[in-house]
């Protein structure tokens, strides 16, 4: 089928919530694309963060079909062991410690961690909660009443908690907000949706005493950050502070659907039996790729090459001067190219024309997010590539 069939029939076949997307993708390798009228593109979004080994990874695609021919499913009713032993990494990777949940993507999380957040109200009389300005923690109805982003959050309010937004990195606003009656504190430790906006050093470790001395738990919410992206098994570790609450997802499952919350000390006992579940979370295929994941990335020491290749990545396009391109922010492999205002979709677009696909998640910023396997020879291809997009951008924008 051409990509045009398929665009056309896609059209009349789904909801017009995504538009149409502009490329049929029907096959990959490594970083590698195709389209369905044969088109290679450098994939530097890897499905928003989640292909974190790369498309058609021999070991990956063993452990799901080995899995499947085992035992598919089995509900929460019953133990498999491919959970277990996905949960048991986790908690090693994280210290040793905490208490499990796992669900099937990053706002199923959020909803988990939410649930503890007001069982924790509930017991302490506790009445509101705090979220950050232009944070993303999902579009259910309580993952998005915890969603400062307004274009989104708006349409689908009023919302029944009484959140209340600060502005993103300061200290000094998050502290004058959380008071002994608020519950919890819902933060990135880098904005992704907003543009992969970090915050000042420190801020994570500044979280962590204010809600100490206020007693609110501190929720993490890595669903992007986490898994190798930025270099070290979770974002927070930069900065040695532990959350309460860590939610996780996108490049656990390596393609995948699955996510987890996680909840330390007395948050991981919040729940009683009941309280919570999922008929297709701790899903034995799905725990079977994110322990491929999690195994493939020490194997191969992709942390350190996720530094390493990121610090080139950055390095590079700092370097580029153009009128379109005004910075870049971001730590490893989550990179955010900061764009002249209303560029982003224009640079997308010549990007992709150029063979690489980019993703304009801000008018003014295309976000960077490739597998976690990119080569320094790869990521030197988008970078001399870069000045040349820019200038068909600049063309672009011109016509229009």
């Amino acid at each position: 089928m051409s990509a045009q069939d398929l665009r056309s029939r896609y059209e009349a076949a789904f909801m017009p919530n995504y538009g149409v997307p502009p490329v049929v993708l029907t096959a990959g390798h490594g970083c590698v694309v195709w389209d369905a009228d044969g088109k290679e593109y450098l994939d530097l979004i890897a499905g928003i963060a989640v292909t974190s080994l790369g498309h058609a990874h021999e070991q990956l695609g063993a452990a799901v079909a080995n899995q499947v021919m085992s035992i598919a499913h089995t509900s929460n009713l019953f133990v498999n062991e491919q959970e277990v032993l996905l949960a048991e990494k986790l908690r090693e990777l994280l210290g040793g410690e905490g208490r499990v949940f796992l669900a099937n993507s990053g706002t199923e999380a959020n909803e988990c961690a939410l649930k503890l957040a007001i069982k924790y109200a509930k017991a302490n009389d506790r009445t509101y909660f705090v979220a950050a300005e232009n944070g993303f923690h999902g579009r259910s109805m309580g993952a998005l009443s915890l969603t400062g982003k307004q274009s989104i959050r708006e349409p689908f309010g009023p919302f029944a908690l009484d959140v209340r937004f600060v502005p993103y990195g300061d200290a000094e606003a998050l502290r004058e907000a959380v008071t002994g009656d608020c519950a919890a504190v819902f933060l990135e430790p880098t904005q992704g949706e907003a543009g992969v906006v970090p915050p000042a050093d420190g801020y994570f470790a500044a979280v962590r005493e204010i809600c100490d001395a206020a007693g609110a738990l501190f929720v993490a919410d890595e669903i992007q950050s986490a898994i190798g992206r930025t270099g070290a098994w979770f974002a927070h570790q930069h900065e040695g502070v532990r959350p309460d609450v860590l939610t996780l997802a996108k490049g656990l499952g390596g393609g995948l659907p699955i996510g987890a919350c996680v909840g330390f000390g007395a948050a991981g006992e919040l729940f009683a039996k009941g309280d919570h579940g999922s008929t297709f979370g701790g899903n034995p295929v799905a725990a079977a790729a994110a322990l491929t994941v999690l195994w493939t990335i020490e194997k191969d020491d992709l942390l350190d090459n996720v530094t390493q290749v990121g610090t080139l990545l950055r390095d590079g396009i700092a370097a580029v001067d153009h009128p379109l391109l005004q910075g870049v922010r971001g730590r490893g492999l989550w990179l955010g190219a900061v764009l002249a205002p209303g560029a982003a979709g224009a640079v997308e677009a010549a990007a992709r024309d150029a063979g690489f696909l980019v993703n304009a998640v801000q008018p003014d910023a295309i976000r960077i997010a490739p597998p976690l396997i990119l080569t320094a020879q790869q990521a030197q291809t988008f970078v001399d590539a870069l000045p040349a997009i820019l200038d068909a951008a600049a063309d672009a924008l011109k016509e229009h």
